[in-house]
């Protein structure tokens, strides 16, 4: 099993910056890509930005050079660095990990709310 812990979601102004964290524990297979979705209210969840243990990225393209995803593989961790926040980036963001062989499993975290006022 693996255990997804994020931390860092918050209130923050339109403009504003915030910092999410995601530690990963339990059996973390040695390939694997980790990354971020967002549910805002209403809507289904969507990937935001995603990272595979060698550093290759992808992000969706309403968060294109405002957010920036990296991992520390040694901690096994994964970050979400959000700058120009904007109200349409509300919602709750759950970290996600993908491994495995034959088949790929999905991890989710619990979720961090995010809240960006106007």
């Amino acid at each position: 099993q693996v255990q997804l812990v994020e931390s860092g979601g918050g209130l923050v102004q339109a403009g504003g910056s915030l910092r999410l964290s995601c530690a990963a524990s339990g059996s973390i297979f040695s390939l694997n890509t980790m990354g971020w979705y967002r549910q805002a209210p209403g809507k289904q969840r969507d990937v935001v930005a995603s990272i595979t243990r060698g550093g290759s990225t992808n992000y969706a393209d309403s968060v294109k050079g405002r957010f920036t995803i990296s991992r520390d593989n040694a901690k096994a961790t994964v970050y979400l660095q959000m700058n120009s926040l904007k109200p349409e980036d509300t919602g709750v963001y759950y970290c996600n990990l993908r491994q495995g062989y034959s088949q790929l499993y999905d991890y989710w975290g619990q979720g961090t709310p995010v809240t960006v006022s106007s």
